[in-house]
């Protein structure tokens, strides 16, 4: 089966823990269609996820990272 892969920046407008931003990345990486999401340590407000969107729209990455009670933008879609 051929796979498709393409990426989006999520802008995070609150300071977050490394708790917190941990479980952002662990719950957006478990996800059905994503190879990684994660976020660097001097860019913490921006997470890269790269992601097959046949598999999973951006939309569902953004309403996963609100689901956390963060307030969020998709960026380069």
């Amino acid at each position: 089966m051929y796979q498709h892969c393409t990426d989006v920046v999520i802008h995070i407008d609150e300071d977050l823990s490394d708790n917190e931003i941990h479980a952002l990345e662990k719950d957006l990486g478990g996800m059905d269609g994503v190879y990684s999401a994660c976020v660097h340590e001097r860019a913490r407000h921006l997470m890269l996820v790269d992601f097959n969107p046949e598999d999973v729209p951006a939309g569902a990455l953004l309403h996963e990272v609100q689901a956390h009670g963060v307030h969020a933008e998709l960026i380069g879609l």
